[in-house]
């Protein structure tokens, strides 16, 4: 069974794992990870994860099971440029462990701790043609707000109302 957790710098060597499923060059959402973080020693990685445990804006989450590092799914708390961009919720699976519903159920543990932050609703953005991340946030009560062109090709624009 999986379980969502803190980030954690003792499973460095796992997260490594997981990172080099993912292969050069590919973004993994979720992780908040920069191209400034060096995570390949463990002083590294453990400054990185430090890092994400320290940002008051965000709430960083790891898919974790069996002590292997599934995936990450990140919270932003605010209405920011970046958030208005990128939405306040977003995720990854690494290829080996999609199709098990990892993401949907990261999703719905995220939209409680949106729930409990007070968020009223909360802003996904997904790839026009990521067809997974569609039915992941349409199955979450996603209303989609239409499709944007951005620096990265054509996005879905997605809200999802978690007030109480």
């Amino acid at each position: 069974m999986p379980d969502l957790i803190a980030p954690a710098a003792r499973l460095h060597t796992a997260w490594l794992d997981a990172h080099a499923e993912w292969g050069p060059g590919v973004h993994e959402d979720g992780f908040g990870l920069l191209a400034t973080d060096e995570v390949e020693s463990p002083a590294g990685f453990a400054a990185w994860v430090a890092r994400l445990a320290g940002e008051p804006a965000c709430t960083y989450r790891w898919i974790v099971e069996d002590d292997q590092v599934l995936g990450g799914i990140a919270l932003r708390h605010g209405s920011g440029e970046f958030v208005r961009w990128a939405g306040h919720i977003g995720y990854g699976v690494r290829p080996s462990a999609r199709r098990r519903g990892l993401a949907a159920w990261a999703l719905g543990r995220m939209l409680d701790e949106a729930r409990a932050l007070g968020m009223d609703r909360v802003l996904l953005v997904c790839a026009a043609d990521n067809v997974a991340s569609v039915k992941t946030i349409e199955r979450h009560g996603g209303v989609l707000e239409g499709v944007r062109d951005t620096a990265l090709g054509p996005a879905r624009r997605y809200w999802i109302n978690v007030a109480a």
